[in-house]
C-alpha cells in the first residue's frame, strides 16, 4: 500500500489544493489513498454504501506495495479482546470470499488454505494472555502437550532455545536444558494463497460497486479549508474534490499525515520499518506444504508457514536482539541482508534440524507500517473528513475485509455527526456479531502495555 509524497516545499503548502481549481478537476464522495489490500477493501465497503469512491496509488496496480510481500497468515493470537474478536470476524470473510465479493475476477479468486497454526508455549507465557480472549470470543483451540506437539510435527525440536539470540552469540548452538511445555493449536487458522490477487479481487468488487481506481498516480497535496478536508491534488496538477479522504498509504502513511497537517496532533505515530522474509526448501523427508502448519515461535524469535513446492516462509517476530531498521520509505536497501538471512534461517534450522542450511539466499525485502505499539490505527483525525487506516503492516492482512467494513462504518457514523472521540464507536461484526470497539485503535490512545510489540505474520 503506497502513495507518493510531495517535495518539502509542497508539503509545507498542504492547502495548495484550494488554489488549483482552475486546472483539471474531478469530484468524488471519498478518496482512498493507497490501493493495497486494506485500501481496496475500504474502497469496496464505501462503494457498497453508495459513495462514489476514487482509490489512488502511485504504483502500477493494486497490491503492488507492501501487500504483495505479505505472508498473509490468518491467525487469532492477539493480546486484546478486540484484536482477537476482529481477527476471528476477519476469518469469516476468507471462508465466505466469493459471496463477500459478489462478483468474479478474470484472474480467478484466491484460495484460503486452512492448515491451522501452532503457537509454541514459550517460557515467557505470552500465550496465557491470549487464551481468555479465545474463550470469550469462541475461537476453537487445542492445548497440546510436548509429546503431542512432536507427534503432530515429528521434524520439530521441542527444546527451549530462548531467549532469541543472534548466530554470533556463543550460546546460539547450546543444547537445550528443557523442553517447551507444548503448544496451542488453532485449527481454523491458515494463510491466503496470493496477496496480490487478493487485492485484485477486491479491486474488481469495488469497481462493481462503483469505485474508480487510478494507478501510477501520486498524491502531492491534501487540501483543506476551515478545518475540513476538501480533497487531494494528484501529480501536482489534477485537483480532486472530496469531503472524505482516507489515508491507507501503508509505509508512506506518516508522510501523508504530515501532508494533511495531522501528524503532530496524533498521540500514536507510525514509521516505516524494513523487514525481510526468507524462503527455505522444506526437509526432503517431510512434505511441509501438505502436512505442515503455521508456527509462531516466540522462544526462537521467528514464525513460519508452508509455501508452494514444499517450501517454508520464515519471518522475524522482532526479538530484542535483532536490530530494527527504520527507513525512509522511498529510500531503503532492498537487497537481502546476509546477516538477517542467516539469523532467521538458522533459527528455523534449530527448530527443524532436518531442514539443513540452504546454499542460496532467497526471500523478499519490504516495509512494515508500524505504530508505536504495533496495534493499527483505525480512526478519524483532527482534520474533519480525514480518516486513517494505518499502522497495519505485518499483522493486518488477515483483517482486510473487516477493517474495510469498520472504516466504512466509522466514516458513515462520523459524517452523520457521531462524536467518536467522546464515545468510541463499537462496530458489530457482519458475520459473527462480535462487538469491535474501535476505541482500541484510537489515534489518541496511550501505548498499550499488553501489546506483544511484534508480529506472527
Amino acid at each position: 500500500m503506497s502513495a507518493d509524497v510531495a517535495s518539502d516545499s509542497a508539503r509545507a503548502e498542504g492547502n495548495s489544493f484550494d488554489r488549483t481549481l482552475d486546472r483539471r478537476f474531478d469530484s468524488f464522495d471519498a478518496v482512498v489513498i493507497g490501493a493495497g489490500v486494506i485500501g481496496a477493501a475500504t474502497a469496496f465497503e464505501l462503494g457498497r454504501r453508495g459513495r462514489r469512491v476514487l482509490c489512488v496509488d502511485k504504483l502500477p496496480a493494486a497490491g503492488f506495495g507492501s501487500t504483495v510481500n505479505s505472508c498473509a497468515i490468518v491467525r487469532f493470537t492477539y493480546s486484546t479482546y478486540t484484536g482477537v474478536a476482529m481477527a476471528y470476524e476477519g476469518l469469516q470473510y476468507w471462508l465466505d470470499w466469493p459471496a463477500y465479493l459478489g462478483t468474479g475476477d478474470e484472474l480467478g479468486l484466491i484460495q484460503y488454505r486452512q492448515c491451522g497454526m501452532a503457537t509454541l508455549k514459550d517460557p515467557g507465557g505470552h500465550y496465557l494472555k491470549v487464551l481468555p480472549h479465545f474463550d470469550s470470543v469462541g475461537v476453537a483451540y487445542e492445548e497440546w502437550s510436548t509429546a503431542e506437539l512432536v507427534n503432530r510435527m515429528p521434524i520439530l525440536d521441542a527444546g527451549v532455545f530462548g531467549p532469541p539470540k543472534r548466530p554470533d552469540d556463543p550460546d546460539f548452538w547450546a543444547d537445550p536444558t528443557e523442553q517447551l511445555p507444548g503448544a496451542v493449536f488453532t485449527p481454523e487458522a491458515g494463510y491466503v494463497s496470493d496477496p496480490q490477487l487478493t487485492t485484485h479481487n477486491l479491486q474488481r468488487a469495488a469497481e462493481a460497486a462503483g469505485a474508480e481506481f487510478r494507478f501510477a498516480t501520486a498524491v502531492t497535496a491534501v487540501g483543506h479549508a476551515n478545518g475540513r478536508v476538501s480533497g487531494v491534488t494528484l501529480d501536482g496538477d489534477t485537483a480532486v474534490a472530496a469531503p472524505v479522504v482516507v489515508n491507507v498509504a501503508g509505509p508512506h502513511s506518516y508522510l501523508i499525515n504530515r501532508m494533511a497537517g495531522v501528524y503532530e496532533s496524533m498521540n500514536i505515530k507510525t514509521r516505516a520499518l524494513r523487514h525481510e522474509v526468507h524462503h527455505a526448501p522444506g526437509p526432503a523427508a517431510f512434505d511441509y506444504e501438505q502436512d505442515g502448519f503455521n508456527i509462531a515461535d516466540d522462544d526462537n524469535g521467528i514464525y513460519f508457514r508452508p509455501e508452494t513446492g514444499n517450501h517454508i516462509l520464515v519471518g522475524s517476530t522482532d526479538p530484542r536482539c535483532d536490530p530494527q531498521d527504520w527507513v525512509d520509505p522511498d529510500q531503503y536497501d532492498q537487497r537481502l541482508s546476509a546477516e538477517q538471512w542467516e539469523a532467521q534461517v538458522l533459527r528455523l534450522n534449530r527448530r527443524l534440524p532436518s531442514l539443513g542450511v540452504p546454499h542460496e539466499r532467497k526471500g523478499v525485502v519490504d516495509l512494515y507500517d508500524v505504530s508505536d505499539d504495533w496495534i493499527p490505527i483505525y480512526d478519524r483525525t483532527d482534520l474533519d473528513g480525514f480518516y486513517v487506516a494505518i499502522g497495519t503492516s505485518g499483522n493486518q492482512f488477515k483483517n482486510a475485509g473487516v477493517a474495510g467494513h469498520c472504516m466504512a462504518e466509522l466514516i458513515e457514523a462520523v459524517e452523520a455527526g457521531y462524536d467518536h472521540d467522546a464515545d468510541p464507536l463499537v462496530v458489530e461484526g457482519r458475520y459473527t456479531g462480535l462487538p469491535i470497539d474501535l476505541g482500541t485503535f484510537s489515534r489518541n490512545r496511550e501505548v498499550n502495555p499488553n501489546s506483544s510489540m511484534s508480529v506472527h505474520g
